[in-house]
């Protein structure tokens, strides 16, 4: 499928917990030209999520109908539920010149990536420290121990694929982290490409694995 290379493409992912979703919202409500992708999934809404807005809340039956479609650009399954982007959509919202901003995860990512017509943009979010990351997950799961151990332990496989982005980002500070992206997003939509500092984000990395 050909598409008129109007808008951009721009992916965040992280491990869980690392703030992916709120830098995202933060992006959007900053930029007028940009709109989040809506991912479907077959996982139970969060409290104060909304259907439509932030997730399409869908069966397992009929995510299947559309894998079988091949609605999706992308799908993957974590944590024991799938998640996709469908192609219509973001091809509309393209074609109309608007940026569309992707939280997805690696698996998603590298999906994408095999789809030489679309023009993306790639960015890893990583965690300050690990205290910092445990913290986050109980909040956000209501203290439940056994679902942050979960997560905790899926880690070390998710930032195993830090180098596979165009960047990577440390969200130390949800402003500072916020500003950084915005400098990516600004210099991509001006074709100035910036090179990743590879042994600084290798040396937090190890850091944060060991």
């Amino acid at each position: 499928m050909s598409i008129e290379r109007k808008g951009m493409m721009f992916v965040l992912s992280s491990p869980s917990g690392a703030g992916k979703t709120t830098l995202t919202k933060k992006i959007e409500k900053n930029n007028s030209n940009f709109s989040i992708s809506i991912s479907h999934t077959t996982r139970k809404p969060r409290p104060n999520e909304v259907n439509g807005k932030d997730y399409h809340f869908v069966s397992n039956e009929d995510f299947s109908n559309l894998i079988k479609k091949k609605y999706f650009f992308e799908y993957a399954e974590i944590f024991n539920n799938y998640y996709g982007t469908l192609k219509e959509p973001v091809l509309k919202l393209i074609s109309e010149g608007r940026d569309v901003l992707f939280d997805i995860d690696w698996q998603g990512t590298n999906q994408l990536k095999k789809n030489k017509k679309l023009s993306l943009v790639t960015i890893f979010v990583l965690p300050p420290n690990i205290k910092t990351l445990k913290e986050r997950l109980l909040k956000r799961h209501g203290g439940q121990e056994n679902i942050v151990k979960e997560r905790m332990k899926k880690f070390n496989e998710e930032v195993s694929h830090w180098n596979e982005y165009n960047y990577v980002v440390i969200n130390d500070n949800l402003d500072v982290c916020f500003s950084k992206i915005s400098n990516i997003i600004s210099n991509e939509k001006n074709n100035k490409k910036k090179n990743l500092n590879f042994e600084e984000i290798e040396l937090k990395v190890k850091e944060l694995t060991k």
